[in-house]
């Protein structure tokens, strides 16, 4: 089957130092893959890349039939791309409520003067914002803290609001970032059964970056490993975690840290 996502030869540099260099992969429909490396080995400078953060120096980013590379970000998330951050971002004093009713906004349907007086159009339209809204919540047992201040929540919750609010926009590919960093064994574990959830209900390819190689081992079947911005090794994640260049540098990383 075509890719949903393909990534040829991009490359990114800051000064003399390559961030990213001459990376590639192709995400299929329903696919979930994983990006591993080293701190600093130029994971989410690809994520930023892919997403409108940074203009890439060279390659191509596309979306089936769709070039999305030097792209601002808004119309990137309009195409059907949406992602989380390693330090999770949320509208903090906003409620949880308002938090997901944000994601809507690009797909309101209608004008400043349809919302200023109230007219038809706005008032079925926010209705239908109302209940998207209030089904996500529910889905993600969030519903009964709507009314709560997003920096309210425990740190999983936070991170639940998170990847519900970036499924909100309706994506094809959804890119995590670190998705359980600062989280405990259990959470880990009920972090990879909602992404098993999400990956399952949303009928959605997923491409994420993790430190935590139990969440890579039981999600990813395919991992690609960067270190100084390259791609040293592609494969299954059993091979790739075997390969004496992804040892050195990935896993003696972990373990000498």
């Amino acid at each position: 089957m075509e890719p949903v996502l393909r990534i040829e030869n991009l490359s990114k540099s800051f000064g003399g130092l390559k961030a990213a260099h001459d990376f590639g992969l192709e995400l299929g429909p329903g696919d979930i893959q994983g990006i591993i490396g080293p701190n600093g080995a130029g994971k989410t400078t690809v994520f930023n890349l892919i997403t409108g953060v940074y203009r890439p120096d060279s390659g191509r980013i596309r979306l089936s039939d769709h070039e999305l590379a030097g792209l601002p970000s808004d119309v990137i998330t309009r195409r059907g791309i949406s992602r989380t951050f390693q330090n999770i971002r949320l509208f903090n004093r906003m409620t949880v409520w308002d938090n997901i009713r944000t994601a809507f906004h690009d797909r309101s349907g209608y004008g400043f003067w349809e919302a200023a007086l109230g007219l038809p159009r706005y008032r079925n339209r926010e209705k239908r914002i109302s209940m998207e809204s209030m089904a996500f919540l529910e889905r993600f047992g969030l519903a009964d803290r709507r009314n709560e201040p997003a920096d309210s929540l425990p740190y999983g919750e936070q991170r639940r609001l998170e990847i519900a609010r970036a499924l909100a926009t309706r994506p094809r590919v959804l890119l995590l970032d670190e998705p359980a960093a600062g989280m405990n064994p259990t959470e880990v574990e009920e972090l990879i059964g909602l992404i098993r959830g999400i990956h399952r209900d949303f009928e959605l390819s997923i491409l994420l970056i993790e430190h935590q190689l139990p969440v890579v081992m039981q999600l990813c079947r395919h991992v690609h490993v960067m270190d100084f911005g390259r791609t040293i090794a592609a494969g299954e994640p059993l091979e790739v975690t075997a390969n004496p260049l992804v040892i050195k540098a990935y896993l003696g990383d972990e373990e000498a840290g």
